[in-house]
């Protein structure tokens, strides 16, 4: 086997956390390996583009670095899986997935309150619409300030007075070092994590069987049994259509539970349900879980979405 391993990944410290832990995996399991992060800008690392294409296509943050891994730039792509589009580009196929952190959301306020605690008409700060739409459903009168950047940026803005608190993921918090700052941590059964949400997600060219030989060493069997649910979740939901929904499941044994919510962007309306069945039919438990929010107001709620977006 070569020598060379190239990781492709976004700059950012959190991304290159994520990169960083991938290749002190890779080297566990194949020493005689030189990897090599390799950083690739990303629109999702351009504010103004950031903002301007969140709800058109969830490749902003990942277009590039499979563009880079398609031409052979690259052996490997690194994302939070979060961030990867529901259909993944032609020739391109998800080879590993690491133990997953917490998937909980957390809130960060600037005097340490929980959100309870803030004064009426806060400011919150997010990029995120599932995020916005679930804040309003626990407290309406909540005021949400439309926030990008990673997450030292948005640390900076809150701080700068921008917004009283804000919501992160709390995997990526912890991967920082940055808990201490935390002031609540939402549960998953009132405050539904993104699919994929504290998982790390390595890209690999279909076919490349050097390459799916070193990350298969690495990868983790729970986390892909709970991934292939989400993700099936959410490309039954998306359609093409980045939508505002979120997910959480839970496996005990062979047993596999899912519940999950979709949400309206302009207004406080969401339809939600649960399921669960054998893990190893999580895939079809995920589909199964996006039929049940359909039928339950679910389909209203994307047909208004989609037809806002023509």
């Amino acid at each position: 086997m070569k020598n060379g391993f190239r990781i492709g990944t976004r700059g950012s410290p959190l991304a290159l956390w994520q990169a960083e832990s991938v290749k002190t995996a890779v080297l566990r399991f194949f020493p005689e390996l030189s990897p090599e992060i390799v950083t690739i800008k990303t629109g999702g690392d351009v504010p103004d583009r950031a903002k301007g294409e969140a709800l058109e296509t969830k490749r902003i943050f990942t277009r590039e670095i499979e563009e880079a891994l398609l031409a052979g730039e690259v052996d490997a792509a690194v994302h939070s899986a979060k961030d990867l589009a529901a259909c993944l580009p032609e020739g391109l196929e998800i080879a590993a997935v690491t133990e997953r952190e917490d998937p909980r959301d957390c809130l960060v306020s600037a005097g340490g309150q929980p959100l309870a605690a803030l004064p009426r008409g806060a400011v919150i700060g997010t990029g995120s619409f599932r995020r916005k739409m679930q804040l309003l459903r626990r407290n309406a009168e909540l005021r949400i300030e439309e926030m990008h950047g990673n997450v030292q940026t948005r640390l900076r803005k809150m701080r700068e007075g921008r917004c009283a608190a804000v919501v992160l993921a709390l995997a990526g918090i912890r991967r920082l070092g940055l808990e201490a700052q935390v002031s609540e941590i939402f549960g998953e059964d009132v405050f539904y994590p993104a699919p994929g949400q504290g998982i790390v997600a390595v890209q690999a060219r279909a076919g490349d069987a050097r390459t799916r030989e070193i990350l298969g060493k690495i990868e983790h069997a729970e986390t892909r049994v709970r991934y292939e649910c989400e993700r099936a979740f959410l490309i039954r939901l998306e359609g093409g259509c980045q939508v505002p929904c979120g997910i959480t499941t839970n496996l005990c044994g062979q047993r596999l539970s899912a519940a999950g919510g979709v949400f309206a962007l302009d207004e406080i309306r969401w339809a939600e349900d649960k399921t669960e069945g054998d893990a190893a039919q999580a895939a079809a438990i995920g589909e199964a879980l996006a039929e049940k929010i359909l039928a339950a107001g679910g389909k209203s709620i994307l047909e208004k979405i989609r037809k806002a977006n023509r």
